[in-house]
């Protein structure tokens, strides 16, 4: 009798698997006898971009602004001249103005005191001599304090409120040599975190220094990067250096011979520095070179007056 051959489960899971991947092959090759529609895939092809023309931005242009101080041969202010009575050149070349103004704004103002020994009896003069340049204050005017005598000291730093700078003066004990460097360094690196554009170190001494850490040079370095100018009121000596650096910032120094003019030479300043033009222009030098710029301004007096003496900003430096 004959007997079916009988094959393991797996064996024959196996074999349907085989035919089944035989099958599809067949199929796909077009094998089996029977022609099936044939499928073509386009691959997507992308848009091309349109070209957008490219913009231009100059970003080595930078205003410049010159305050201009004009007084006549008394040293009072001449306000109200026009803008064709103004030339302006950089490095000997004439730059055409671009901004014009009178103003008469908020002040950010350091007042640099000096505290040595040398000032014990005029100390208080020149506490009021401060106080004086206060009555003249305009709303958003700010000061700060610096003291200096064997070292410099932040005493007051940004406030409005004048009040504040006085009650601290008044707490000063003159002592000590004069580190006025030192001084006006620390001076510097306060008024860069000033609120206006206008920004000025009121400066009262009697003496030349003779007891900073800083060097001369290095007070002009620091003094050439910011936008400061410098009044002082020099009380019976005339420190060259503070001259120097009063030329060179556009400020003014005043010196007294006696205490007695000392209220005079506060009004003087104060008007001064509340009057001032301001000049605008774009440099026309290639690029920025990192390079000290002299700057020259050029006055026409009024018809009604012979000579005016005007101050102003000496140079700057060009950012990188």
């Amino acid at each position: 009798m004959f007997q079916p051959e009988v094959y393991p489960l797996c064996s024959v899971r196996l074999r349907l698997l085989i035919c089944g991947v035989l099958l599809g092959r067949a199929l796909a090759n077009g094998q089996c006898g029977e022609s099936g529609p044939t499928v073509s895939i386009t691959p997507r092809v992308r848009p091309v971009a349109t070209s957008l023309p490219s913009a231009t931005l100059r970003l080595d242009v930078k205003l410049i602004q010159v305050p201009v101080t004009v007084t006549d041969m008394r040293d009072r202010p001449v306000m109200g001249l026009p803008k064709t009575s103004f030339r302006i050149l950089e490095d000997n070349v004439e730059q055409q103005i671009a901004a014009f103004s009178m103003e008469d704004g908020p002040v950010s103002l350091g007042v640099v005191f000096d505290a040595s020994l040398s000032m014990r009896n005029r100390i208080n003069e020149s506490r009021a001599a401060v106080e004086q340049f206060f009555q003249t204050s305009v709303p958003g005017d700010e000061y700060f304090l610096v003291r200096f005598s064997d070292r410099a000291e932040l005493v007051t730093p940004w406030i409005q409120n004048s009040d504040e700078i006085s009650k601290e003066l008044a707490r000063v004990r003159p002592g000590g040599w004069t580190a006025m460097i030192d001084g006006l360094r620390l001076s510097l690196m306060e008024m860069r975190r000033a609120s206006n554009p206008r920004r000025v170190l009121l400066v009262l001494s009697d003496g030349a220094d003779n007891n900073s850490r800083y060097s001369e040079a290095e007070l002009l370095s620091v003094l050439r990067e910011g936008d400061v100018r410098v009044w002082a009121v020099g009380l019976f000596e005339r420190p060259r250096y503070l001259q120097k650096l009063a030329d060179e910032t556009g400020g003014r120094v005043v010196w007294v011979h006696k205490l007695a003019e000392l209220p005079a030479a506060m009004e003087q300043l104060s008007r001064q520095i509340r009057n001032e033009y301001v000049i605008s222009y774009f440099s026309n030098h290639a690029q920025n070179d990192g390079r000290y710029h002299k700057v020259r301004i050029e006055v026409a007096p009024p018809r009604e007056m012979k000579q005016v003496h005007a101050t102003w900003r000496q140079g700057y430096i060009a950012p990188f």
